[in-house]
């Protein structure tokens, strides 16, 4: 059910809620309201007004001088009392920087945020040739990087289901190797093995492997990833990172169940 249809107001919360990850999103370079109209299908009248609104909550802020919207100071203060809840990085700090040293490559912890994850941790590896496909604050939709790949593929059937029918514009935005298809079969692979492989399909020349980290009631709600230049990613070599990635994933799961068992 869409509930931006059938609960009163969803939809421009809903508007709302698409300008802030924007703003965000830009951090302390600012979006224009053209820009950001752009970015979420809004026009731009409608995306202007909905951001002077969120800038008299303090939500966003505008720089005048370069005509550019940053996130509002509003956001610090509820994002410093979510981080209490949801944040993990402190504990995973220290495994994604052994994931980097023991591989050499650039390592990686995203977190799902509804059918998107989002990085929120970057190393950089020793190997001086990297690939830019990954950062800190870099959203993508499950199934396309393969942090959301590995996500993806130890969710329920149901939701699987229910993600694929919300996005059938997959394919149109990422090519055809997202088709639903295609990606179910990635999907199935991913599980057989354990970690999931991403070759190029969102730069070309580029790598990615990812593995899942789960809450403590077996739910996939992290993921560590690792991203390089191909060549670094021969299928000999694959398999020892495979086994790295997965050892880390899996102290990373132990740690955080851990974390939450101990009440934070």
């Amino acid at each position: 059910m869409d509930t931006t249809t059938t609960v009163p107001g969803a939809q421009a919360v809903a508007r709302a809620a698409a300008l802030l990850r924007v703003v965000t999103r830009a951090g302390a370079d600012g979006v224009s309201v053209t820009d950001a109209a752009r970015a979420t299908g809004l026009t731009r009248p409608t995306a202007h007004r909905l951001l002077t609104a969120l800038r008299h909550e303090g939500l966003v802020d505008l720089d005048e001088s370069a005509a550019s919207w940053r996130p509002g100071p509003e956001l610090y203060l509820m994002g410093t009392v979510a981080a209490a809840r949801y944040d993990v990085t402190g504990v995973a700090r220290d495994i994604v920087r052994s994931l980097a040293v023991r591989t050499e490559e650039s390592a990686f912890l995203s977190v799902r945020r509804g059918d998107e994850t989002v990085c929120l941790l970057e190393e950089e590896g020793s190997f001086p040739i990297r690939s830019r496909v990954l950062s800190e604050g870099v959203r993508f939709p499950l199934g396309v990087a393969s942090a959301g790949l590995a996500i993806l593929s130890f969710l329920p059937d149901h939701d699987v289901d229910a993600y694929f029918e919300r996005h059938p514009d997959l394919p149109r935005a990422w090519g055809a190797a997202h088709r639903q298809d295609r990606l179910r079969a990635r999907m199935a692979e991913t599980v057989e093995r354990g970690y999931a492989v991403n070759p190029g399909l969102i730069v070309e020349g580029s790598y990615g492997m990812g593995a899942a980290v789960f809450t403590r009631d077996g739910h996939p709600q992290w993921a560590l990833s690792l991203t390089g230049v191909d060549f670094r990613f021969a299928p000999e070599r694959r398999a020892e990172l495979g086994r790295i990635l997965l050892a880390h994933a899996h102290q990373l799961t132990t740690r955080i169940a851990g974390h939450r068992a101990g009440g934070n």
